[in-house]
């Protein structure tokens, strides 16, 4: 007789949103104390590459395979991953967090267990697109990239490479690629369908179109030159191309229409920031007019954070069965990450002085998330509520 799954391991979605929540609010809580002096890490372990490390590989690596795994069903018409893969995928997740953290078998360890923890999502996604004839094999392609970022990035950390950051920008630059890609598609679709169903007049906003692809072919030639150049001033150049590219795209998703709708709203929030980040990266590069800090905190902080945080909500009420509303605490939870970003990058822009921005802004985006996991625990652990067997 076959087992039944716990409510928990009913979707990648469940256990991979949780983790990713509530390890960006503690990794951000153990790197204020680092920042501060305390000896929270181990020896072996460098403060600040493991902050860098443990936010895009840690926390966004874990929204990136919870949404892509359970995506896979939706785009294929194949079952959800669950049950005892779905567990040993989040076992090697937490364990690459605590041989890190600690230093246990440092460097090698962690490196082989994230390898092979995002190769694992990216070939079985990857198998699954094949198998369905669906089209979207490169983003199981790019998630699998990731794990080859990361990798790099450890053996950066532990000395095993010059450490010159490039994991670290090959990974900045594959979670863009993928907020351009994912982003695309979901924010107008879900516009569109919110205004249609509030019967607002025509125009909707613009589907994605052969316009999108020059918008996302002109971003993927400025991050690649930004990883081979790190410091060219043509690069910063197409760098601001980029950004103004994507402003304009997110012009045609007219998202000021939808401000009665925090669910819906918050996406076109949160994609703001890619122009805002590509922008001060070209800024920095062009005329060192801000520092890299700056940039690299509004596509962290900014677009990487408030749009995970964004999708995670919308998919688990979803697939959990809910209707898709944001409450007061909910829209709470998306203001806090999102003022928590912009404290950030104007503390590194040089309007606030002294290290108390930080701080506030660590509380504040922190406390997003801790809002959002409090919020949600309940619904990611229980079965949906119209259908108790899944």
């Amino acid at each position: 007789m076959m087992t039944k799954r716990p409510p928990f391991l009913r979707g990648a979605f469940r256990p991979f949103f949780l983790l990713a929540a509530l390890w960006a609010a503690a990794a951000i809580i153990i790197w204020m104390a680092a920042y501060s002096g305390a000896p929270v890490l181990g020896e072996v372990v460098d403060p600040l590459g493991w902050h860098q490390h443990e936010m895009l590989f840690g926390f966004v690596g874990a929204a990136v395979i919870g949404f892509l795994l359970t995506a896979i069903a939706n785009w294929t018409g194949r079952p959800l991953l669950g049950g005892s893969g779905l567990a040993v995928l989040a076992a090697l997740w937490i364990a690459v967090r605590v041989c890190f953290a600690l230093g246990i078998g440092a460097p090698w360890l962690p490196l082989v267990l994230e390898l092979t923890l995002f190769l694992a999502v990216g070939v079985f996604a990857a198998r699954e697109v094949v198998l369905s004839g669906n089209r979207n094999l490169p983003i199981a392609i790019i998630v699998a990239l990731m794990g080859t970022a990361a990798a790099v990035d450890l053996a950066e950390t532990g000395g095993l490479l010059a450490d010159n950051d490039i994991g670290l920008r090959s990974g900045i630059a594959l979670v863009v690629i993928l907020i351009g890609l994912i982003g695309g598609r979901i924010i107008p679709a879900f516009t569109r369908n919110w205004l249609m169903r509030e019967g607002a007049s025509q125009p909707m906003p613009t589907m994605p179109s052969p316009a999108d692809m020059r918008v996302l072919a002109i971003t993927a030639v400025s991050l690649v030159g930004w990883l081979l150049w790190p410091r060219s001033n043509v690069v910063g150049w197409l760098l601001l191309t980029s950004a103004l590219a994507h402003l304009w795209r997110a012009a045609r998703w007219q998202g000021w229409r939808t401000f009665a709708d925090p669910l819906v709203v918050v996406l076109h929030l949160a994609y703001l920031w890619m122009p805002v980040g590509l922008g001060l990266l070209g800024l920095h590069l062009t005329f060192d007019l801000v520092s890299r800090s700056a940039a690299i905190h509004a596509l962290g902080a900014g677009a990487m954070g408030l749009l995970i945080l964004a999708v995670m909500s919308r998919a688990s009420l979803g697939h959990t069965g809910r209707t898709l509303r944001a409450g007061p605490a909910l829209a709470s939870a998306y203001a806090l990450v999102f003022v928590g970003a912009l404290v950030r990058v104007l503390a590194s822009v040089g309007l606030f002085a002294g290290v108390w921005p930080i701080h506030l802004s660590a509380a504040l985006w922190a406390g997003g998330f801790i809002l959002f996991a409090l919020l949600y625990f309940p619904i990611l652990t229980q079965p949906r509520i119209d259908d108790p067997t899944l």
